[in-house]
């Protein structure tokens, strides 16, 4: 009887290890985000020398729904250099969204781009 208990005890605390390690990896990388964002302007500055090197939006802009909403939508118009964007992985967009997301105005921490 002990044998049963422990080993069902075990399986359930493997499946709740499991089950956030597979809730935390949807979430993106936030350190991974601010490197691929800032990428996008290097990329569009070596396109197009008018674009600034420094992102058009720093994480602070908006808040955590706004977003989540522009990542949701896929309204990236107003980030500027649409060809770049558009050639963005979903890994990618997914951790750039984390990163902004992590620096909202409401967020804990809110950031500004340097």
């Amino acid at each position: 009887m002990k044998k049963i208990f422990i080993v069902m005890i075990v399986a359930v605390f493997g499946l709740v290890s499991i089950s956030a390690s597979v809730h935390a990896a949807d979430k993106g990388d936030k350190r991974k985000g601010k490197y691929a964002y800032r990428n996008v302007y290097k990329k569009c500055h070596e396109t197009d020398p008018s674009v600034s090197l420094t992102p058009a939006l720093s994480p602070d802009t908006k808040t955590m729904a706004q977003w989540q909403r522009v990542f949701d939508n896929k309204e990236f118009d107003q980030f500027g250099c649409k060809a770049v964007w558009d050639a963005l992985s979903a890994d990618d967009l997914e951790n750039i969204c984390s990163y902004l997301i992590s620096g909202a105005a409401d967020s804990p921490t809110p950031a500004k781009c340097k």
